[in-house]
């Protein structure tokens, strides 16, 4: 039987994204409608073979749809999400507008499926650099219980969209060209041949002097793991890579978890590869993981600092497994069961 789907934001990095994915994974798409700004609305995108025309996102845009993708920004989910609800669908949202809330699921299926069962209308889709940081905590911490992380991001400028892609290629042209034309506007500095320990690049620093995003990782992690009392602690830095996060994180267990170990749980869990061969330079790479389903884990060793201490490499396409990917499972887990 067919589902009925609606994708909001169609147009943008994620949205389509989520298209290629729903297409690949032959997800059972009956009615498909493609919402996106008045601005995007008329533009038109393929799916499987077939072409479809942008509509213009609206309160009536959810009669009949089953399941609401969507990637439109926090401000748009908080106004639509509710009025797709009342519709009937079910909104598996890949914003922070939700993910807090003590009623609405925050989930990577791998981890915490579960949780699922008890949605009341909204899905939430954590923060792409906390679904693969848990990833590779989940197994480390049934196996040994994680008392701390300490994790350090580099982060792909995707992670800002379309034009912050076209800004870093532009900028990095200008340089290269020393033609001085450039005009900066998504970056509150030079991202071209620099790293910018700012994310989101648009909001001010919290008074505690995190970011918006250091804070979602730290609370995030917490409420998919299912407890509180793990400490987390985190920087994220904005990097000239194209695609591809890629993390350091180090962790303490309450028990002792050899590194040799770790390799082996982290290699069977689902939706983890582990790249781990200093000898031959082989370790997770930014390139490698671009286009891949897959969370990919290498630089695997114990932090002899510490007695019980982990130190990962963690890399991801944060457009792919860290946003459109975990959200079509997460609607394939509402379909199958």
């Amino acid at each position: 039987m067919g589902v009925n789907v609606a994708v909001v934001g169609a147009t943008g990095a994620v949205g389509e994204e989520i298209l290629k994915i729903l297409e690949e994974r032959n997800f059972p798409v009956d009615e498909l409608r493609l919402l996106a700004s008045k601005r995007s609305a008329g533009n038109k995108l393929s799916f499987k073979g077939k072409e479809y025309v942008v509509e213009e996102l609206v309160n009536d845009s959810f009669k009949g749809i089953n399941i609401g993708l969507f990637s439109a920004g926090g401000d748009i989910s908080k106004e639509f999400a509710p009025i797709a609800v009342k519709a009937n669908t079910i909104v598996v949202d890949n914003t922070s507008a939700f993910r807090m809330d003590v009623n609405v699921p925050l989930v990577v299926p791998e981890v915490n499926s579960d949780d699922i069962k008890k949605h009341q209308g909204i899905i939430a889709n954590p923060n792409c650099s906390t679904i693969q940081m848990v990833l590779a905590l989940k197994p480390i911490h049934d196996e040994a219980v994680v008392k701390r992380v300490v994790v350090s991001t580099y982060q792909a400028v995707s992670g800002a969209g379309h034009r912050a892609i076209q800004e870093l290629k532009n900028e990095s042209r200008s340089i290269l060209e020393n033609d001085g034309s450039f005009k900066r506007d998504i970056f509150p500095h030079q991202i071209a041949f620099n790293v910018l320990p700012q994310i989101p690049q648009s909001d001010a620093f919290l008074e505690s002097g995190y970011t918006s995003e250091e804070m979602k990782m730290i609370e995030e992690t917490k409420k998919i793991l299912g407890t509180d009392s793990i400490r987390v602690t985190a920087t994220t830095v904005r990097v000239p890579v194209d695609r591809g996060h890629s993390e350091s994180v180090n962790i303490e267990t309450e028990r002792k978890i050899t590194a040799d170990r770790a390799r082996e749980i982290l290699s069977k869990f689902p939706g983890i590869t582990v790249v781990d061969d200093p000898a031959g330079q082989r370790y997770p790479l930014a390139t490698d993981a671009a286009g891949k389903d897959d969370t990919f884990v290498g630089r695997i060793r114990e932090d002899n600092s510490i007695e019980n201490g982990l130190n990962l490499w963690v890399v991801s396409d944060n457009l792919r497994k860290g946003a459109a990917l975990n959200a079509v499972q997460i609607a394939e887990k509402l379909v199958n069961g």
